[in-house]
This record gives structure tokens, C-alpha cells and sequence, in this order.
């Protein structure tokens, strides 16, 4: 909305700042973060009055449950303000005629959508655990069929993977970019759901990897700067830098209630509309191979638990005393706090390891 105050500059001089996406992505995360940390505790309060409370003890995890059970109770589907923050300040401060907005908006809100009726299932039906895996995982992969399709046949935007460290070497796919398309936004949203079980653990790494997409965003969307780093320059991601600065600003304000021990869990609603959203916004600027090492928590502890299924199933044997791999270290005597801020140092490193390929090409 602001962004259309721009077309007055020539009258008023003032609302020539309007224009700028360094400003508009600063009051996005700003507006985002005052907006959580405000209304937060109304949140909170309405959760507990509703009774949306997290179920943590698992009849099918019983050696979890002492590590849980001061979990039991605490209000969960708090990623509804996540959802709202971020919505309302892409409203306010993004530029609506943008394609890339658009698409990465409805993304997150279908992801968010799906993430909500998962969560309604698992407080409303005693001992289900949510939407069936298909089920989920349908809606997943039509949300991610529709993106693919947009980008294939969209005029301005390319099938071809940027390889990263290497200097103009790049693949087209064609065709078969939707699939790869469905497998980003579907494992990168079921990635940050896994991730998400220690307090603060996953909107942390979150927080980490958007903040590094606002910048990949901006170069990515600037020629002149594209051209210096010899990354691809793709129109309309430039403005994508104000929706990861909105991520940005609403993690920070979640986390402020979401930190160790946490008063309020984002649920679904909020994890995979996160994860998802990452994953577009990685597809539309042609980052897609990087979001794998940037987003390495992500990807380690969505590994953990295939191979735990896959070697339980094949073998009989785990190779971790629990998956994902945050509860495999909490059984092996990691403190809660320690694997969290481990992990957050981890997301750091990597994302500035993924920085440095800008210019290690």
C-alpha cells in the first residue's frame, strides 16, 4: 500500500522514499516485529483461554516424555500472528503488482492454511496426530505443481539451476523443473516442521536463513549488482527483499515468546508456512542448490529421520536413538539449551559460508 504513495513524489518530494525496497524492507521487518511482540501476549492469553494447548506427551515416544513433559499445556498454533505479521506488512509495504510477491504470499498462506487444519486435527481429535501423511502431502505437492507451472510458463523467469562456485555453468531442466520445483517447497517445509521441537530451535534457523535471502534477493533482483557478482539477474526479485524482511521481523518478535523455556509453540500453522515460503522465495531468485547447504539444520534433520525410517524399515536397527536429530542428542544428554544455540551456530556459519559464494565463483 505505502509503495503507491511513491507515484506522489512528483508533488510531494517526501514520498519519494517509498520507492526505495532498502526502506520498505527495513519498516516490513520493523512492523513485523512490533506487531508480534504487541499483540503477542493478547495472543497468548486467547490461546489459553481457548485451550490450544501443546499435547506433548506420545504414547508411540515414550522415552520423549521426560524430556516433554514441562512442555504439556504451554499454548501452541502461535505461528497465526507469524502468518498475520507477515501478511499485513507484504500489504502494506510490498509492491502488490509484483509477480513474485504474489506468488511467494499465496504460498506461505496456503502452506499456513494446510498447517492450521493439521493442527486443528491433533487438539480436536484425541490421540490422532494430525492430517493423514498423504493427505498433507497432496495439497504439498499440488501447491508445488502450481509454483513449478507459473515459472516454466511465466516469460521472465528461467528452468535453469545456477551451480553454485561455478562461474556461468548452469543446467536447464526444461520440463522437468516443475518436479524439482514440487521437491524444494515440499522438503523445504516438512524440513523446518521437523526441525521444529526444541524451544526456539526452528523459527532461530529461520530467522538465520530469510535474513541471508533478503540479501541473495536484493543482488539477485539489482543488474548492476548481478552482473558485478555474476549471478543471475532475475526481474522482480528485488522486491522479494522485503518479504524475507518481514520473516526476519516476525521471527525475532515469535521469538521473544518462543525462547527457552517457551510460552508458545508455533505449530504447524506457523512451520510450514515458514519452510515453504523459504523454498520459493529460494526457487524465484535461482538459489535453489544453495538453500541446500544454507539451510543445512533444515536438511540434517529432515535426513535424520529418513534414515532412521529407511534403516528401521530395511534393517530393524536405528542408526539414532531418536530422530529427528535434536531428540537423538537430547538422548544422548545434550541440555535443551546447548543443541539449540549449537544449531543456531550452525545456521550462522552456513549462512555466511553461502554468502561467500557471491564472489568464490
Amino acid at each position: 500500500m505505502f509503495y503507491y504513495l511513491a507515484r506522489l513524489s512528483d508533488d510531494f518530494f517526501a514520498f519519494n522514499i517509498f520507492r526505495y525496497i532498502t526502506f520498505r524492507s527495513a519498516m516490513a521487518a520493523i512492523t513485523t516485529f512490533l506487531l508480534c511482540v504487541v499483540l503477542g501476549p493478547f495472543f497468548i492469553r486467547k490461546l489459553k483461554e481457548r485451550k490450544i494447548r501443546e499435547i506433548a506427551k506420545r504414547q508411540d515416544c515414550p522415552d520423549l516424555d521426560r524430556f516433554q513433559h514441562s512442555k504439556e499445556g504451554t499454548p501452541t498454533m502461535g505461528g497465526i500472528f507469524i502468518v498475520g505479521a507477515v501478511a499485513l506488512a507484504v500489504l502494506l509495504w510490498a509492491d502488490l503488482s509484483n509477480p513474485f510477491i504474489v506468488l511467494t504470499l499465496v504460498t506461505f498462506l496456503w502452506l499456513a492454511v494446510l498447517g492450521g487444519i493439521d493442527d486443528y486435527i491433533k487438539l480436536t481429535r484425541k490421540g490422532h496426530r494430525g492430517l493423514r501423511a498423504g493427505t498433507k502431502l497432496f495439497w504439498q505437492v499440488a501447491l508445488g505443481s502450481l509454483v513449478g507451472l507459473f515459472i516454466y510458463f511465466f516469460p521472465e523467469t528461467s528452468t535453469k539451476l545456477d551451480i553454485p562456485f561455478l562461474k556461468e555453468v548452469v543446467v536447464d531442466l526444461g520440463a522437468l523443473y516443475v518436479l524439482f520445483v514440487v521437491v524444494v517447497i515440499v522438503g523445504a517445509s516438512n524440513a523446518v516442521n521437523l526441525t521444529d521441537g526444541l524451544d526456539g530451535l526452528a523459527i532461530g534457523c529461520v530467522l538465520i536463513v530469510a535474513m541471508t535471502l533478503s540479501v541473495l534477493s536484493y543482488v539477485s533482483g539489482h543488474f548492476q549488482f548481478s552482473q558485478y557478482l555474476f549471478i543471475p539477474y532475475v526481474a522482480h526479485a528485488g522486491e522479494l527483499t522485503v518479504f524475507c524482511s518481514a520473516l526476519v521481523g516476525a521471527s525475532l518478535g515469535f521469538l521473544w515468546f518462543n525462547c527457552y523455556p517457551a510460552t508458545i509453540f508455533m505449530g504447524d500453522v506457523g512451520s510450514l508456512a515458514l519452510g515453504g515460503s523459504l523454498g520459493v522465495v529460494a526457487v524465484l531468485i535461482k538459489k535453489e542448490l544453495l538453500l541446500v547447504f544454507l539451510g543445512g539444520v533444515f536438511v540434517l534433520e529432515a535426513l535424520s529421520v529418513i534414515l532412521q525410517v529407511f534403516s528401521f524399515k530395511t534393517t530393524g536397527k536405528r542408526i539414532f536413538k531418536m530422530s529427528p536429530l535434536h531428540h537423538h542428542l537430547q538422548m544422548s544428554g545434550w541440555n535443551e539449551s546447548k543443541i539449540i544455540i549449537r544449531f543456531w551456530i550452525t545456521a550462522i556459519i552456513l549462512a555466511l559460508l553461502t554468502l561467500t559464494t557471491l564472489k568464490i565463483r
